[in-house]
């Protein structure tokens, strides 16, 4: 210990060897010593050396090609495991999705699609043709919206003797039927409306069908919008989509219409539902549809269905033995019920998020 006191200089990278471990700690603890360590940079040209400073070229341009500079430039690495800068887009509504999923599950089903672009509608195709009366409260303003220019639609582009057989059956009846015995006014048909409901299409679809040399049975849908003067609240919207459908066929019976509701539903996933009989002017006998919501612990309406009335079919031409059973359902309700959404305010109309739109995911549901 001595001698490493008296000469320090002696003190090397082998005196652990020479003194040990023991010594070497006795010395640091009274600070006699300290380890001093020395390191050594050797700097050379290399093959990249420059005195200036270039930043690397990221793209390979057609100036550099013509000119030649590229030979003297550095280029940067690709990096083929980043990701790119995200892409601004435009995102599908639930809605459409929602929709989309819903005419595959029908063309599944062995349906059509029927044209649906007209929303601009008049009251003969919209009520008349369904055997609903001129006096009915669906056909006042209260419900239905009108439109002022042009206010109607000229008498010549209905189909005379067609017009002709309706009149007589509000009026006086028909095919079984005693009518609603009032003076029918063709000036109340040519009234121009939005559509309240896409069985005018279905009304225009069924009569093109009628004037057919042989009737062949159809299984058609549709998926549109409709337009009804609805006050607003978490269940109703003064403009919605409606699917409609439509199988015409001889001997069809209320347990046909049950069994192919319960298909269709099973396929979007939802299996709790009940029918409540009901009334419309067009079909008897008729059903309300309903689902239960889980968010708003209830039974909601969602559809409504039934049997075209004879005083419908058999003056559009149709055959006496042919039935056809029909359904409007609502696309936005069932949606809420597939998504858990309370007020359907926040799936369509200006209180939409923005957000949900684009993060809601492709609409798959549960086929059966």
């Amino acid at each position: 210990l001595y001698s490493v006191l008296s000469t320090p200089s002696s003190v090397s990278s082998g005196i652990n060897a020479e003194y040990g471990d023991k010594v070497i700690q006795e010395v640091k603890k009274r600070k006699l010593i300290s380890p001093v360590v020395t390191k050594f940079y050797k700097v050379t040209k290399g093959p990249g050396f420059s005195t200036t400073i270039q930043r690397p070229e990221a793209d390979l341009t057609a100036e550099m090609l013509q000119d030649g500079s590229w030979k003297s430039k550095t280029f940067k690495d690709y990096n083929f495991a980043a990701r790119g800068a995200p892409m601004t887009s435009g995102y599908l509504h639930p809605l459409l999705k929602v929709r989309a999923e819903y005419r595959r599950i029908f063309l599944d089903m062995g349906f059509s699609e029927m044209p649906t672009a007209q929303f601009v509608e008049n009251g003969f195709w919209n009520f008349d043709a369904l055997f609903q009366p001129q006096q009915h409260p669906a056909r006042d303003a209260h419900d239905t919206f009108f439109i002022s220019d042009p206010a109607l639609t000229k008498e010549a582009k209905f189909p005379s003797d067609y017009l002709e057989r309706v009149k007589t059956t509000h009026e006086k009846g028909g095919y079984g039927s005693t009518g609603y015995d009032y003076d029918w006014k063709v000036v109340e048909a040519q009234k121009n409306i939005l559509r309240t409901h896409t069985t005018a299409v279905s009304a225009r679809m069924l009569y093109k069908i009628a004037q057919q040399p042989e009737f062949k049975p159809v299984k058609m849908f549709s998926i549109d919008r409709v337009f009804r003067n609805e006050t607003l609240d978490a269940t109703h919207l003064a403009e919605f989509h409606q699917i409609e459908g439509v199988v015409a066929d001889r001997n069809l019976n209320l347990g046909h219409l049950i069994g192919i509701l319960h298909t269709f539903f099973k396929k979007l996933g939802i299996e709790k539902l009940k029918f409540k009989p009901a009334y419309n002017p067009y079909t008897e006998p008729s059903m309300e549809i309903f689902s239960y919501h889980e968010g708003l612990k209830k039974w909601v309406e969602i559809g409504n269905s039934g049997i075209f009335r004879p005083e419908m079919l058999l003056p559009m031409g149709l055959p006496a033995d042919v039935n056809v059973i029909a359904w409007g359902l609502s696309l936005e309700r069932p949606t809420m019920i597939k998504c858990g959404i309370n007020n359907i305010r926040e799936l369509i109309g200006p209180k939409v998020n923005l957000n949900m739109v684009q993060d809601f995911p492709i609409c798959r549901v549960n086929k059966a």
